[in-house]
């Protein structure tokens, strides 16, 4: 047995130790912890500070006016995607998301215990399947000096991240790119340079931290031959990433999820099977007008990604839920005119 006194002193000194702890931490802001082993169950929520700024106001359903980071965390949302635009106008709607503006947005959104992932356009506003315009200020540049563009661009938002303390956990390089990215030099008619390209965002992401994983992203993610393609020339071509990306959205191929739910699941298994890599839904949205079908869809759709076997599917993010309708114009928001939440996004509680 160990001598009393010894004891005695020891739990004097601990308590001195935590006391003085206490005191160190007072002076300190502390985020809350992050658990990054669970399902990630996300919002993207590129138009918040935007709206914000407009005086749009955010409320739970007993009319409480609250943060709507805070909203979003209550009913099960533990992730936050951002979108990154390079040299964007000021337009409410089509621009900001500067870097400056993101590294705002994510420090909040961290410091609640919330996970990020970092969606780079490489666009001075929206790159999808239908678009992919270079940056005004890198419409002139040459094949190499773009190459020099997407990993500085990519190197410096994430660098500034990292100087406030933000290390994403996921980064995506390009935003819906089965037709390419920056116009005509990486179209997917040229899909060597387009994977140049990449491996130049995989480089610089990298470079910060080898622990974020990279996101290759394309839409339809029902589509399973739409995706062997893409990817099976991603393979050819040595694209370097780690996660596959896909964006379900029910409403734009003018189908009820129920017909094609089972696609996303076997799309969702076979990119696993296939190319070895982990998969994500990083977009999915349903009409707002339609609540019990969207809840449906939501709950299928993260059903379906819970199902990819080992583990090997992360998790499900809403995009723009918060967008409520008569702020942004857009249908497949999850948001209520009153300025509540629709009980649609109850489906991430789960």
């Amino acid at each position: 047995m160990k001598n009393p006194k010894s004891k005695v002193l020891f739990s004097l000194a601990f308590l001195f130790t935590m006391l003085f702890s206490s005191c160190s931490k007072s002076q300190t802001t502390y985020s809350i912890p992050i658990n990054t082993d669970t399902f990630a169950k996300g919002a993207d929520v590129g138009w918040l500070s935007q709206m914000e700024a407009t005086g749009y106001k955010y409320y739970d359903t007993d009319g409480t006016e609250k943060n709507c980071l805070q909203l979003l965390k209550d009913r099960g949302i533990n992730t936050i995607r951002l979108r990154v635009f390079v040299n964007p106008s000021n337009d409410r709607i089509n621009g900001h998301c500067s870097k400056d503006e993101t590294v705002a947005m994510a420090l909040r959104a961290k410091n609640m215990g919330m996970r990020i992932m970092i969606d780079f356009h490489y666009s001075d506003s929206w790159a999808d399947p239908a678009k992919q315009t270079k940056p005004a200020s890198w419409a002139s540049h040459t094949f190499p000096m773009l190459l020099n563009d997407v990993y500085n661009h990519t190197f410096e938002v994430l660098t500034a991240l990292k100087s406030v303390g933000v290390t994403p956990e996921w980064v995506q390089i390009g935003n819906e790119i089965p037709s390419g990215m920056l116009w005509p030099d990486g179209s997917y008619t040229n899909f060597g340079q387009l994977a140049q390209l990449l491996n130049k965002g995989y480089e610089a992401t990298k470079a910060i931290d080898t622990s974020i994983k990279v996101v290759v992203h394309i839409d339809k993610g029902n589509d399973n031959a739409r995706f062997r393609w893409f990817f099976d020339n991603a393979r050819t071509n040595n694209v370097k990433y780690d996660v596959i990306g896909l964006s379900y959205y029910p409403y734009w191929i003018n189908s009820d999820y129920t017909a094609t739910i089972s696609d996303l699941q076997n799309n969702l298994n076979d990119m696993v099977s296939r190319y070895g890599k982990e998969v994500m839904v990083v977009e999915v949205g349903g009409d707002f007008t339609l609540v019990q079908n969207t809840y449906n869809m939501l709950a299928a759709t993260i059903a379906a990604v819970k199902n990819v076997p080992n583990h090997k599917g992360l998790g499900v993010i809403y995009w723009e839920p918060e967008g409520e309708k008569n702020w942004s114009g857009y249908q497949l928001n999850c948001w209520q005119s009153n300025g509540k939440p629709s009980m649609a996004l109850d489906a991430f509680r789960n």
